[in-house]
């Protein structure tokens, strides 16, 4: 295979003009831009971020622009290779850190792209899924799946900061991307699936008597029982321990296009996780 291809200035001018006009261009000179030779050239560079240098602005952002401008007040963690300001960490996901101010709520909404949030600080504060109340304590995974309303409030008297991750980039190339608003929704009166149905890990209700299962049934994933699963696996594992967060019906991923996993690594070990698919 050819590894110089011809280049566009080669063409004749008055052959690049007519071809402009008709809306089309040769292929040659731009197919190792998408298909390069041997392996992937990706726009996507490693980045850091460090949530002692996020944490002052993401508390001056809650000073500067009140919740009801903003809706989703949120600083978003820009890939370096595509520069500050992209709207996605890597080509199909994006993230950012959520601020909610003690007695704010967020309005509710509901989008194509899935989300999940990582709750690293603070207590009081909560996610309202299609009517199911979620507590959002540090450490929990809480997921809001796309299509689903959600809405978030604070009943907590300290700021609350958790990382939001979401497949919008590859809504946004698909252009399927967009968002709905509502009212805030009426919350049932019991506790989510977490402390009910999904209690124990390996049960799960019966299928006796049951109504059609939610395709996401469990929306919250503590992080106490987690941690606790963790350490306890660590008693037996050389090396790190790791474990996968699953919907508790099916054994897949919690979402279909993003995968969670808890890890527990050990004073002084190195991880080099494998590549996978």
């Amino acid at each position: 295979m050819s590894e110089q291809l011809g280049m566009l200035e080669e063409l004749p001018l008055d052959y690049r003009d007519e071809m402009q006009k008709a809306g089309i261009a040769p292929l040659w000179p731009m197919m190792r831009k998408v298909l390069p030779h041997g392996k992937p050239d990706p726009v996507t560079k490693p980045s850091y971020w460090n949530f002692n240098d996020l944490r002052p602005l993401l508390l001056r952002a809650g000073e500067l622009t009140p919740v009801e401008k903003a809706e989703r007040r949120v600083l978003v963690m820009s890939d370096q290779g595509r520069g500050t300001g992209a709207m996605q960490a890597t080509s199909s996901i994006y993230i950012g850190m959520q601020l909610l101010l003690p007695g704010e709520t967020a309005p509710a909404h509901r989008h194509t792209p899935s989300a999940a949030r990582i709750i690293v600080e603070g207590k009081g504060g909560y996610t309202v899924v299609d009517g199911e109340k979620l507590p959002m304590n540090r450490g929990d995974l809480v997921l809001t799946p796309g299509g689903d309303w959600h809405d978030h409030g604070h009943e907590g008297d300290e700021p609350m900061i958790w990382l939001d991750a979401l497949d919008l980039p590859l809504f946004v190339y698909l252009e399927g991307s967009y968002a709905e608003e509502a009212d805030l929704q009426a919350q049932r009166n019991r506790p989510d699936s977490a402390m009910v149905e999904y209690l124990s890990a390996g049960l799960k209700p019966s299928k006796r008597g049951r109504a059609a299962v939610r395709r996401y049934p469990m929306m919250r994933f503590p992080w106490d029982r987690t941690e606790a699963a963790l350490r306890e696996m660590a008693k037996y594992t050389d090396g790190p321990a790791e474990l996968d967060y699953i919907n508790p019906e099916t054994g897949e991923d919690v979402l279909p296009t993003m995968g969670f996993t808890a890890m527990m690594i050990r004073p002084g070990e190195t991880v080099s996780p494998p590549l996978s698919s």
